[in-house]
């Protein structure tokens, strides 16, 4: 098959790579965004039987990342700037996912889109990747306040 404009260069490849770490750090705050909901439930006796944890936390985990955002806002005291830090990268997570290369699908076949497209889904990762240890931090606190056994 004929290399097409680059598509099967290591810059295409390298795109590709950072794509899927887009999706996979969106993922890892999808989870911990559903950890912490969990652990806030625990923490406030919401939970009363294993059962009912894993039946809650099944749902919580088959949850948008929209859905789970909503949620946490309303329960957990983020500062203003992680507050819009999260919508911000829910909302560049949906964009991600649905439309980026829809979108930018014309940028793929040069070197110069390549490399806009690898910086601009670089920072993404990097910055969900920042946020979703910052959420681990939380869950890990309130995991440790509630002392909850495996």
């Amino acid at each position: 098959m004929k290399n097409i404009n680059g598509m099967d260069s290591g810059q295409a490849k390298e795109l590709f790579s950072y794509f899927g770490l887009a999706v996979y750090y969106s993922q890892a705050l999808e989870q911990q965004l559903a950890n912490l909901i969990m652990l806030m439930k625990v923490a406030d006796g919401k939970v009363p039987s294993e059962e009912d944890f894993t039946v809650l936390f099944q749902l919580k985990l088959s949850s948008s990342l929209g859905q789970l955002v909503r949620e946490i806002q309303h329960n957990f005291s983020f500062s203003e700037e992680e507050t819009e830090q999260l919508t911000r990268l829910w909302k560049q997570r949906n964009y991600i996912v649905h439309d980026y290369f829809k979108e930018r699908i014309h940028e793929t076949f040069s070197q110069v889109g390549r490399a806009a497209m690898i910086k601009e889904l670089k920072a993404f990762k990097d910055e969900a990747q920042a946020l979703e240890l910052k959420l681990q931090r939380y869950s890990r606190h309130l995991y440790d306040q509630v002392k909850v056994e495996d």
